[in-house]
């Protein structure tokens, strides 16, 4: 149990959300953007990222002379995970949970619009056009759902009761996973992504996972497959990708996340017409700034009285203990 009232840093970009308020009453707060982080940080027990696309804790980590927990308003953590945290003996939370549902209606929404080839009729009625054609069924369709962990599992139940048949990617391969049925190991991605219609990436980004979708991979796709992407940007080689869509080795894209956000217009994916460009809010629903502050306040009830938090990361696998990626 915590004797004193711990003070919490708040990392943000410049907009610190104002249900923050709501933890005033259990913590001294400070505020911090990235430039102001590293005067912020001396004698703070507890780091809030609420800005988890920052790379500010790099330079001020060597000023994290009290900080024992760090919580990221994110599922990812890869960003936080910095060798000097890894050997550390802060303890590293994320936000699992909070997105889980949205993102898999999200991937849900992506596979109905390119089935009924929604992108074409707004883009026809933009111009007044009536063109009339025939669509996809999705039922019956197949899907690879890689990353296992709770997002890939809300994915791949949500795309099993629309009538898909729906298999898994993740560290190990094995059978009769009550979720997909069939896991097959991410290493051998090249062999299986043929076999499949929809590809969705929702793995964290590891050093296993990174560049996972290359040149080689993407060759062995279905002429009219479509992948989605819902987990890092850095998951999918991204020159590659652009390269396998204009040489029709698939049939489009539906991308939330990018190498480099936001995405630079001078990228060719946002005038490409089989591709869906969104800006990273596939988990971004009315009311989830005040579930992300919620589950923070849990947490931090449960570290002034000494008990366990959730979420724990395990910090040299890059996820949640307990959970596959």
């Amino acid at each position: 149990m915590i004797n004193r009232t711990p003070t919490v840093v708040v990392l943000h970009d410049g907009n610190p959300p104002a249900a923050m308020t709501r933890i005033e009453a259990h913590a001294d707060l400070r505020y911090a953007t990235a430039d102001e982080l590293p005067t912020t940080l001396p004698g703070a027990d507890v780091l809030f990222v609420w800005d988890f696309r920052t790379g500010a804790i790099a330079d001020a980590w060597p000023r994290a002379d009290a900080l024992r927990w760090m919580h990221a308003a994110s599922a990812g953590v890869d960003r936080l995970l910095l060798p000097a945290v890894r050997d550390s003996e802060v303890v590293v939370t994320n936000s699992r949970g909070v997105f889980d549902q949205p993102m898999a209606e999200y991937v849900l929404g992506t596979v109905l619009a390119f089935a009924k080839d929604l992108h074409t009729t707004l883009r026809l009625q933009d111009r007044k056009q009536w063109q009339h054609r025939v669509t996809e069924r999705i039922a019956g369709k197949t899907a690879l759902v890689v990353g296992t962990g709770p997002i890939g599992r809300a994915i791949a139940r949500q795309l099993s009761a629309a009538g898909l048949t729906v298999a898994g990617a993740g560290r190990l391969a094995r059978g009769g996973d009550p979720d997909f049925g069939d896991v097959h190991a991410s290493a051998d991605l090249a062999e299986v992504i043929g076999a499949f219609d929809y590809v969705v990436l929702a793995a964290p980004l590891t050093e296993q996972t990174k560049g996972l979708v290359d040149a080689e991979v993407l060759a062995h796709c279905r002429p009219t497959a479509r992948l989605i992407n819902v987990g890092r940007g850095e998951l999918v080689v991204e020159s590659d990708l652009v390269t396998a869509l204009r040489a029709g080795q698939l049939a489009g894209a539906a991308l939330d996340v990018f190498e480099t956000e936001p995405l630079p217009q001078t990228s060719p994916l946002w005038e490409m017409p089989g591709v869906l460009v969104s800006p990273h809010m596939s988990g971004d629903t009315v009311g989830w700034i005040d579930e992300l502050v919620d589950l923070f306040l849990a947490n931090l009830r449960s570290y002034t009285e000494g008990t366990q938090l959730r979420n724990v990361v395990d910090k040299q696998r890059g996820y949640v203990s307990g959970t596959e990626h």
